[in-house]
């Protein structure tokens, strides 16, 4: 070997060295990662032998409480609080029904009571418990066990009272204690398995929720979904199709997940941060699982804790649940606005006790509020109708060249000093607040089957007797279209024919939307124009008091 052959040789060693050692530093594991993995490694060991290790106890005697377990037939359970009355069955601990006392399906007089489960639901085991084996090898407990229960229907006024449902499930012993509370929706799980077989189980458990739709299918404004919260962030899906589909998977700090529409809730909240949610939709129904994993050693038994609010989204009562339950609630980009305005159309309720005339107060208050600003917009309103004809002079003499018609209409406005968009900028500041109030109305409980005109006058045909329902003969939307309509030809026309047509249309657009809309929003929006139109007006003739005076 030469010396050049030499020389290449230990460049190449070289360069060998600096990739090797260079890869390990910059793309290998840092000393952080490399302790987790000899963490996790160290604690697969230590399970693993755990579990293929059988417990010294068993091979003395035989687990104690298998001999205890006598089951028995599934029978139902009722629980009644001045809430509501869940019936269970205690075949599993699932529930069958879970009816509200303060809130019906509909206005009728004979409505039955809104059950949140249903028939359908009841087949998917709401509030049943998988038992995970590991893998895929998941027990649906309420289906594939022997179950024991020796309690009694529970009657509860005040404070809490328990059920306890016991199961053996595949060599586990399952004791599920649900406490109640009479003043509130919530219910709370404590659940102890005991793996009585041989060998330990890397597995978990699951607790469920089924309900059926809270909402038509094809209610746009209120839909049923389901929806969580983790560390991060809170999300929702409301497609059906992607539910059934798809799916939904969430890990991370999970605080809660919730089947839910405007009015009720179904919520599962993990004892554990380290929980996983997983839901679907089957059969008109919708389902969540939240699975905690857990190591089940021989004849030792794993406690776990869960808690359940199935109900009303009440705010109130949400703001004192675990989990940041409160935000269930959640009224989108204008939560921050709708909230509030919420805590206001419930101070006025409280004096005038009824949401109607409480929604009138409301938006005549933010209307005032609003004044100044409306008043600038629709003074500069009429600063434009003014030079209206010498715009349209404008337009017949440079129709042809919309750079020169654009010139030419800009240059009047600066004469006269009329700025075009000074008509806009105060709406642009209150849109936030309109569409906060929107999603309050939309969204708010307290609406739901509450009166405004419970009959059409000296009739007894039922008209406005739920603010969250349509008007049923349409009159207050179409009234609303009128007034916009009404609103459009005091404003002074677009420059653009085009636009001038579209803008007339839109009255039309608005009222085919307000059709279905809450008649608790109709009469928001309806008397919001009345009283634009009003200061309109006002502003108009000031004007032509003035022009006359100067005359």
């Amino acid at each position: 070997m030469d010396k050049q052959e030499k020389i290449r040789l230990v460049i190449a060693m070289a360069l060998s060295a600096v990739v090797i050692f260079g890869w390990s530093y910059f793309m290998g594991p840092s000393a952080e990662e490399k302790a987790e993995m000899a963490r996790k490694a160290a604690e697969a060991e230590k399970k693993t032998a755990a579990l293929t290790q059988q417990a010294p106890e068993t091979k003395a005697a035989p687990a104690a409480p298998a001999s205890a377990f006598v089951p028995s037939e599934g029978v139902t359970v009722k629980v009644d609080t001045p809430l509501y009355t869940a019936v269970f069955n205690s075949q599993g601990g699932i529930l069958e029904k879970f009816i509200l006392k303060n809130y019906k399906d509909s206005i009728e007089k004979d409505s039955p009571n809104v059950d949140l489960i249903g028939e359908n639901a009841f087949a998917k085991g709401p509030l049943g418990l998988f038992l995970s084996r590991g893998g895929d090898d998941q027990v649906h407990t309420w289906l594939h066990g022997q179950w024991s229960f020796d309690g009694s229907d529970i009657n509860l006024d005040q404070g809490t009272k328990t059920l306890t449902f016991t199961g053996q499930v595949h060599g586990f012993r399952i004791e599920r204690v649900l406490t109640f509370h009479a003043d509130t929706y919530l219910v709370e799980e404590n659940t102890k398995v005991t793996n009585l077989n041989a060998t330990g189980v890397e597995g978990g458990i699951s607790y469920t929720a089924a309900a059926k739709s809270m909402s038509a299918e094809d209610n746009r404004y209120n839909p049923t979904k389901v929806a969580y919260m983790t560390s991060d962030a809170r999300e929702e899906v409301t497609d059906r199709e992607d539910l059934q589909k798809d799916g939904l998977t969430a890990t991370g700090d999970l605080k809660w997940g919730v089947i839910e529409s405007n009015y009720f809730m179904f919520a599962v909240l993990p004892g554990s941060s380290e929980s996983a949610l997983s839901a679907g939709y089957q059969d008109d129904v919708f389902r969540m699982a939240v699975n905690e994993e857990a190591t089940f050693m021989p004849n030792v038994a794993k406690t776990f804790k869960a808690s359940y609010f199935i109900g009303p989204t009440d705010r109130d009562m949400l703001a004192k649940m675990p989990n940041q339950l409160a935000d269930v609630v959640n009224f989108g980009w204008f939560d921050f606005l709708a909230k509030p305005l919420l805590i206001g159309l419930n101070f006025f309720y409280k004096y005038v006790g009824n949401y109607g005339v409480a929604i009138i107060i409301l938006t005549i208050i933010i209307k005032m509020i609003f004044w100044p600003l409306s008043q600038k917009s629709y003074a500069s309103m009429e600063k434009m109708k003014k030079l209206q004809p010498m715009v349209n002079k404008l337009r017949e003499k440079y129709g042809d060249d919309k750079q020169r018609l654009n010139q030419e209409t800009m240059a009047l406005y600066k004469t006269y000093k009329v700025n075009p968009m000074g008509g806009c900028l105060p709406m642009v500041v209150q849109i936030p607040v309109f569409f906060g109030l929107y999603k309050a109305l939309l969204g708010a409980v307290e609406l739901r089957h509450a009166p405004f005109i419970a009959h059409v006058p000296f009739t007894d045909l039922p008209w406005l007797a739920d603010l969250s329902a349509k008007d049923p003969y349409y009159i207050t939307p179409i009234i609303m279209g009128a007034s916009m309509f009404l609103q459009q030809k005091m404003t002074p026309n677009a420059g653009d024919p085009t636009q001038q047509k579209i803008m007339l249309f839109m009255p039309l657009v608005f009222t085919f939307m307000f059709l279905q809309f809450p008649s608790g929003l109709v009469i928001y929006w309806l008397l919001n124009n009345i009283l634009s139109i009003g200061q309109q007006l006002m502003i108009a003739r000031a004007g032509k008091a003035k022009s006359a005076q100067n005359d």
